[in-house]
């Protein structure tokens, strides 16, 4: 049965796909775009026929408590002229202010969010198991979100406990107090027990106010199973996105909700990166491509717009539903950057929404608004707790080691960190491989605190790898090797690769002109210069993400004479400490194991 959901604040409840998809016929103004169907307005703020509804919204917030530091805590905006320029970004501080500025003269005023607002969180919320997170959210007024993958990091005990409440099972009650769990419903339609077929949380909210009824349908991508480790997902069944909300729609219809949105953590990607790109404009190659559109094509035209997430882009689209109508399809770019304000028009006389009249806008938490006082108290208690652990000074770097890229300095560093683990409780490990998803940042030169410049502590190695993973042994055929690398660029990885990062050792050669597995140049896959026999065997180290076959790389997950090790952000502490000093700091890693052809 769903976890009962305790409700403090009951005075606000009362109760990578195919081609671009060309999309929509709303227009936008910039720089602060907004979308609205060209039909007739029908605003009205009384007592009368159609009451406006505020719908708030953000997601893959990822414990952002602090404003996100270097290109994580900037956003474009695209200017009349035709330029851009970034701005400066994110904070739960400025988020609770600009949400809170928002709501005012809006009687009719819903918060929701679309997933993955814990999970991969900096060291001030993670270290805790992100309660200051819920804490924060809870602050917010945050009414209702959708899970995301990310929530299921620690597995389903965990999401229901910080649903519920209760200190943690093995770290107990952080900063002494019991933890009191999330205000808001997590809704998880898609995500039910193996065994009773049952959704793990609830599927749908509904939120009503003077007559007024909206339902809230939440699920998180089919494919969550993929991107998070086994464990996280043990004896839990993801289901097709649209299928489910097809099914609880019906449901909520028979209800008598007719006016319903649906919180999907799945996304997609519009031509710009421009925050208020308009991503409805008919020129070639605009619009949108991705999972959402194929989703959003087909779920049923009940749902009246789709809050969505998972993909950190920022739009306000509408793709057709299936009967041909536009349909509003939004997501807030991540990490609190910026918070969607749509406007839902009620019509109380048939129960639904006139979508003739829904409009939206992405807005930028800007960091010129005065920070909210008990955010500030939230953000300087748990960081006066983490602060001992945080501030450990492990190594010594000698400039940025950057996380992007097709081949990562970051990725070489943690690569060659996990081979020198492996190598030390195996001396017959030969090589490491290292998923790009779990290198959440790169390593900053310049001190992000009073550590000084160059130097890495713990905190900043936290937020490059907050996952918790273990570093496992396996052995593998060379044959097994070379498919692995090739499942890098075919498969479920084909149209968004997955390239992964490399020990020092390992060199092949990426042929991007070409497609599918043949972007794996036969013949090229060597180690130490020599090229790997498809019939030896290898002693692999990776995660334990990748070692459960996670990101599309079945072929790991086959490994054999497994060997469990220790933890992965360990493992790149101790290789930094024993290869850096002040006196000679750690070379910027040149990424140059993997050569591509474009």
């Amino acid at each position: 049965m769903p976890p009962t959901i305790r409700y403090r604040r009951t005075h606000r409840l009362l109760a990578a796909a195919a081609g671009l998809a060309t999309v929509g016929a709303l227009a936008a103004a910039m720089p602060a775009s907004a979308h609205q169907d060209k039909g007739t307005p029908l605003h009205h703020h009384g007592s009368g026929r159609y009451q406006d509804v505020q719908l708030l919204s953000f997601n893959d917030l990822h414990g952002n408590l602090e404003p996100p530091a270097g290109s994580s805590g900037r956003v474009t905006e695209l200017e009349a002229d035709g330029t851009t320029k970034t701005i400066d970004a994110g904070g739960v501080e400025y988020l609770a202010t600009h949400l809170r500025d928002a709501r005012k003269g809006n009687k009719y005023s819903i918060t929701a969010a679309a997933g993955d607002m814990v999970g991969a969180s900096p060291l001030i919320s993670g270290l805790f198991h992100d309660e200051p997170t819920i804490e924060a959210l809870n602050g917010l007024d945050l009414d209702v979100t959708s899970v995301g993958n990310h929530e299921f990091d620690e597995g389903a005990k965990e999401l229901a406990r910080l649903q519920k409440g209760g200190c943690h099972p093995t770290d107990g009650c952080n900063g002494g107090k019991k933890f009191t769990g999330a205000d808001f419903p997590y809704l998880a339609a898609n995500v039910t027990d193996e065994k009773t077929g049952k959704p793990i949380l609830k599927p749908y909210w509904v939120w009503k106010k003077n007559g007024v009824k909206i339902g809230f349908i939440g699920v998180t991508l089919e494919g969550t199973p993929n991107i998070v480790s086994a464990d996280g997902v043990k004896g839990l069944k993801f289901g097709d996105e649209v299928e489910t909300i097809n099914k609880y729609a019906k449901e909520l219809q028979h209800q008598g909700v007719k006016s319903i949105v649906a919180l999907i953590h799945e996304g997609g990607a519009p031509a710009s990166t421009a925050y208020n790109y308009d991503c409805d404009s008919p020129g070639a190659g605009d619009g949108i491509s991705g999972p959402i559109v194929d989703i959003a094509k087909n779920v049923t035209p009940a749902v009246d717009a789709l809050i969505t997430g998972h993909t950190h882009q920022a739009y306000a689209c509408t793709i057709p539903d299936p009967a041909g109508r536009p349909r509003m399809v939004t997501s807030a770019s991540s990490f609190g950057r910026l918070y969607t304000d749509t406007t839902l028009t009620y019509d109380r006389w048939t129960g639904d929404i006139a979508r003739t009249a829904v409009k939206s806008a992405n807005h930028v938490v800007t960091r010129d608004v005065p920070k909210a006082a008990d955010m500030t108290a939230l953000i300087t208690k748990w960081k006066a707790l983490s602060a001992p652990v945080a501030s450990r000074p492990l190594g010594y770097i000698a400039g940025d080691i950057g996380n992007t890229g097709t081949e990562s300095p970051a990725g070489d560093l943690i690569a060659d960190a996990q081979l020198a683990y492996a190598k030390s409780v195996d001396p017959g490990a030969d090589l490491a491989v290292m998923n790009p998803g779990g290198i959440r940042a790169g390593l900053t030169y310049t001190a992000t605190g009073g550590e000084g410049d160059g130097v890495v502590t713990y905190g900043e190695a936290y937020t490059v790898q907050p996952f918790a993973n273990t570093v496992n042994l396996v052995d593998l055929t060379g044959a097994q090797v070379i498919t692995a690398l090739q499942q890098q660029v075919s498969g479920a990885n084909e149209a968004a690769p997955k390239i992964l990062q490399i020990s020092r050792g390992l060199t092949y050669t990426l042929d991007l002109t070409k497609t599918g597995a043949a972007r794996v140049v036969a013949g090229s896959v060597k180690l130490d210069g020599t090229a790997i026999d498809p019939a030896a065997t290898y002693r692999v180290a990776m995660n334990s993400f990748l070692a459960g076959g996670g990101d599309g790389f079945a072929e790991l997950g086959k490994g054999t004479n497994v060997r469990v090790g220790g933890d992965d952000l360990a493992a790149l502490g101790s290789y930094l400490t024993a290869n850096s000093s002040a006196a000679t700091p750690y070379p910027v890693p040149a990424a140059d194991r993997i050569t591509v052809v474009q």
